[in-house]
């Protein structure tokens, strides 16, 4: 993040996991120029402009998310350079004046923890966990809780064949060529990723429908879990007007798109019968994204970003702390450092593209 500290000068950096909302906001990552669009970024570094840093901060943001897209825990990495003689700021008053200044309700800073200076809060991730949630049962956009909107995708079918999707689910684990589910042009050099976990399973109901509508309406959650996912911000298109068959309901704008959302609407299309779980085989294995079922993509409001993992951190007494530590907030409280081999992951040229 630039050349040293200037004299005299105390550099430190950090690594901050925040969540949000993403209603409101073109996606993470900040908005440059005179547009309207505004990402949680601009947010971020709108408020760190308080801390009064000589250098200004700018969040190096660990994974990327399309407008509309939610967040549970987002990490990124940031220097605060202060002037001589002032200490560094500790964790917690970091956290405490990011929340302070912070203008937007629906961003929140979790906790901050200091790093060392070649950290990076993109490259050094071991693993990122996705989640989407699904309705069924709602053939109309007003039947849904207007607490639920814009956090999951209702769909008018009122049974998702649970087992097929996961029967579907298995053939995408492990390493694969995943063009199929990226744009096509997408700049990655490699579409090469491996899918640690992908599972669907009930969700218990939601504390926000009505027990009237409870018997109605059910909701489900996809997660998925890679070090990386491929990541690429697109127009794409809903399909032929049959898709509609599909009992899909409001899919709302589907204008930017990413893996996981792409992996989603095939999972959905094996549930509802459109697809079998051997077609999702042969889909991947196509390598083809513009084939007739890749360009289809679920809408940003149902994905949540559950966790970023790091890997190799240490506690505040500098002894080996669990292997992976989760960005889950407030219940793990050791700081972490980066050892030797978490620092060459880190200048890893070829560890970009990621999401």
């Amino acid at each position: 993040m630039g050349s040293g500290p200037a004299a005299g000068t105390v550099r430190a950096r950090y690594l901050v996991y925040f969540q949000y909302v993403g209603t409101d906001f073109n996606g993470v990552a900040a908005v440059r120029g005179a547009q309207r669009a505004v990402g949680v970024q601009n947010y971020l570094e709108e408020a760190a402009e308080r801390l009064k840093s000589v250098v200004p901060v700018k969040f190096v943001i660990s994974s990327r998310t399309d407008a509309g897209v939610h967040a549970l825990s987002n990490a990124a990495h940031l220097d605060v350079q202060r002037r001589s003689g002032q200490p560094p700021f500790s964790p917690e008053v970091l956290t405490q004046a990011l929340n302070t200044h912070l203008k937007h309700p629906a961003i929140r800073v979790l906790q901050a923890f200091r790093v060392h200076s070649d950290f990076h809060a993109r490259y050094a991730a071991t693993s990122r966990t996705y989640l989407y949630r699904l309705a069924t049962g709602c053939p109309r956009p007003d039947q849904l809780s207007v607490f639920e909107r814009n956090r999951c995708w209702a769909l008018r079918a009122d049974y998702l064949d649970v087992a097929a999707m996961q029967e579907a689910a298995q053939h995408l684990l492990g390493t694969h060529d995943f063009s199929a589910f990226q744009s096509a042009g997408s700049p990655s050099t490699s579409s090469v990723r491996t899918l640690r976990r992908a599972s669907v399973s009930p969700d218990p109901a939601s504390p926000f429908v009505l027990p009237q509508e409870s018997r109605r309406l059910r909701f489900w959650t996809l997660e998925f879990e890679s070090q990386s996912f491929l990541y690429r911000q697109v127009q794409s298109v809903l399909g032929p007007p049959w898709v509609w068959g599909w009992g899909l309901g409001h899919c709302g704008s589907l204008t930017l798109g990413s893996q996981v959302r792409r992996m989603t609407a095939i999972l959905v299309a094996v549930g509802l019968g459109a697809l079998t779980p051997t077609e999702v085989k042969v889909i991947l294995e196509s390598r083809d994204p513009l084939g007739r079922h890749q360009t289809r993509v679920a809408p940003a409001h149902g994905l949540f970003l559950k966790s970023v993992l790091y890997g190799g951190l240490r506690d505040r007494a500098g002894n080996p702390s669990c292997a992976q530590q989760e960005s889950q907030g407030p219940e793990g409280r050791e700081a972490p450092g980066q050892p030797e081999d978490l620092r060459r992951e880190t200048r890893d040229p070829k560890a970009g593209g990621l999401e």
